[in-house]
């Protein structure tokens, strides 16, 4: 079954196609307003000691239960979790192991990406608006023609379809010729269009007031507010790092899946986490925060995550060339959200490879159809409720995007480092260039980080009880009736895919692993 499956063409594909994975919308607007908001350089701190902490760690195990569970075959998590469980515990309870992390991966591959996509759909569409002039006229509300804009079914659910449509033909054909070759266009363009907009940015001068500059909107970001570091921003580093690597979604594991047995996964997994910290600290924090702070002074940085669609758009209208700069904005965000949609994307189309023999181009079409029944809800809402709260958005986010990327990553890293202990040092290890050391397996993988996450996940839920998302009627809606059945609606989707995941991968190692399952012991071994 290995043997059938494609490998990548070249390592700069796989590197550019993994840190596509991990470079996308949040770099560019979720960073810059986290930073803002938390402290500036202040916020730095905790954000580099969770890069070191839980980022590359994490990082690196999710690069090797890909691989390794590529060795047989597998390009979903569920197998590979069991598979490396499986050495230290028994199978039955492996097997258990599996299910839960399939559940957890399904969940957030089917869930996350369904609003992900519109999100992506919106970066599209508002491409098209900046190009043609759609919003250009300073007499139009820019917040009003965003609410009108994802109330108007024509143009949501259009660019919405266009992007799906685009990321299932790239998928359909293959690794190599699809997501490679993507990877290798989109990758290198977003770079070109984020210097671009840096150097533009930086020669904005002071149209609005004297102290209003591209350097002073630095100044704010870097220098360090100690006032505002409190355990909330040390929390909102701690999730962005997870958020912006893609950890806890088994989708680095899938791309990991197609490497050969020998290929070098520590160097690929840095190459990986520093291309993305390029996007993110240096593209990222030196685009959008200048430039609303030139425009809009410290004020407008409040926007927050109505920065790209509600802010921006009225600065690009005011500034000199800003229709198109605004067009190569916002086709850098379509791009980079489009290189991490097609993991997403790209996870279930294995899956039922995997699981059904579904071959890749019906299993894109599948995928397809399966992003617009549970996508819909996200475009429907604002179109029926006349609102622009997005409170399906908001809980499936709160839980799926934010809360269980987190315990995924203490399941990862529980198995790799203490089920398969050592062996997963060795495993690591092989073919690689740079040797992750015993010492740095034993402190990071197997003590600090999993505390890390535990501590983290702590304090998460303390948060999340206080912020009364844990009610049967959250209290983002208490307040809101008729957006009540949307938040409900989007608990009983994200349970019922949760269980139909962890059904689907217990199952499916039930089927490959059946006999050693039985026997309690290891029969199948791949080296």
């Amino acid at each position: 079954m290995s043997e059938k499956r494609e490998n990548w063409g070249s390592k700069l594909g796989l590197i550019l196609a993994m840190a596509g994975n991990a470079i996308g919308l949040g770099n560019f607007w979720r960073y810059p307003y986290q930073a803002a908001k938390n402290g500036g350089g202040a916020f730095m701190i905790p954000y580099f000691a969770a890069l070191i902490l839980l980022g590359i760690p994490l990082m690196l195990v999710e690069w090797n239960q890909g691989r390794y569970g590529g060795k047989y075959g597998h390009g979903t998590l569920g197998p590979m979790v069991y598979l490396q469980a499986r050495e230290g515990a028994n199978p039955k309870v492996a097997r258990i192991l599996g299910g839960l992390a399939g559940a957890l991966a399904l969940g957030v591959t089917v869930l996350l990406n369904s609003y992900y996509n519109h999100i992506i759909g919106w970066t599209l569409g508002y491409a098209f608006e900046t190009a043609t002039g759609g919003y250009m006229d300073k007499a139009i509300n820019t917040g009003e023609y965003f609410v009108k804009y994802i109330q108007s079914p024509g143009k949501v659910m259009v660019f919405w379809l266009i992007a799906l449509a685009v990321l299932g033909f790239a998928v359909m054909r293959g690794i190599q010729k699809g997501i490679e070759a993507w990877a290798k266009f989109m990758m290198p363009t977003i770079y070109v269009f984020g210097i671009i907009l840096i150097i533009r940015t930086l020669t904005l001068g002071a149209p609005v007031k004297p102290e209003w500059t591209p350097i002073a909107g630095l100044n704010y970001i870097w220098s360090p507010r100690w006032q505002d570091l409190n355990w909330t921003a040390a929390l909102a580093a701690a999730g962005q790092i997870f958020f912006t690597l893609s950890l806890g979604m088994g989708i680095i594991q899938n791309y990991a899946s197609y490497l050969k047995p020998e290929d070098d996964i520590v160097l690929s997994g840095l190459a990986t986490v520093s291309l993305n910290e390029l996007a993110e600290v240096i593209l990222g924090g030196t685009i959008a925060i200048p430039i609303a702070y030139t425009f809009l002074g410290p004020e407008g940085l409040g926007a927050g995550v109505g920065l790209s669609f509600i802010a921006l758009p009225n600065i690009f209208r005011q500034m000199a060339g800003g229709q198109i700069f605004g067009t190569f904005w916002f086709l850098l965000l379509f791009f980079a959200g489009f290189t991490s949609a097609i993991a997403m994307y790209n996870y279930l189309v294995a899956l039922l490879e995997e699981e059904a023999g579904v071959p890749r181009r019906v299993g894109a079409v599948l995928v397809f159809i399966i992003y617009i029944i549970f996508g819909l809800p996200v475009g429907l809402e604002p179109i029926l409720t006349k609102t622009a709260d997005l409170a399906y958005l908001t809980e499936l986010d709160n839980w799926v995007g934010s809360y269980l990327l987190v315990v995924l990553g203490l399941l990862e890293v529980i198995v790799t480092g203490w089920l398969l202990g050592l062996k997963g040092l060795e495993e690591m290890n092989k073919g690689s260039f740079w040797k992750v050391s015993k010492t740095f397996y034993n402190v990071f993988i197997q003590f600090l980080t999993p505390v890390s996450i535990i501590i983290l996940l702590g304090f998460s839920t303390r948060d999340y009880f206080k912020a009364g998302y844990f009610k049967w009627i959250p209290s983002f809606v208490e307040k809101t009736p008729q957006l009540v059945p949307w938040v409900l609606a989007a608990r009983f989707v994200m349970f019922a895919v949760l269980i139909i995941g962890f059904i689907q991968a217990y199952r499916n190692i039930g089927k490959k692993y059946g006999q050693e399952i039985y026997e309690g012991r290891v029969l199948v071994r791949r080296d």
